[in-house]
């Protein structure tokens, strides 16, 4: 499905996930959340991805996010 797309981020919480989606995206980089979140049991994880040309990029904007 996501061919040449790089999982760089999971997180139990939605709002992590979306957060950091919305940061890469206003910085020009495509993202795309995965749900693997049960939605009887609420178990899972949430997923975020990147083209694999655009992952070390966007691993440094998330990494200066955090650190800021």
């Amino acid at each position: 499905m996501l061919e040449n797309w790089v999982k760089i981020l999971i997180s139990d919480a939605n709002p992590k996930a979306e957060i950091s989606r919305m940061v890469l995206e206003n910085n020009g980089i495509q993202a795309v959340i995965i749900n693997k979140k049960d939605s009887s049991y609420l178990l899972g994880v949430f997923e975020l991805y990147v083209p694999l040309e655009q992952e070390i990029i966007a691993r440094q904007i998330l990494e200066n996010e955090i650190s800021s």
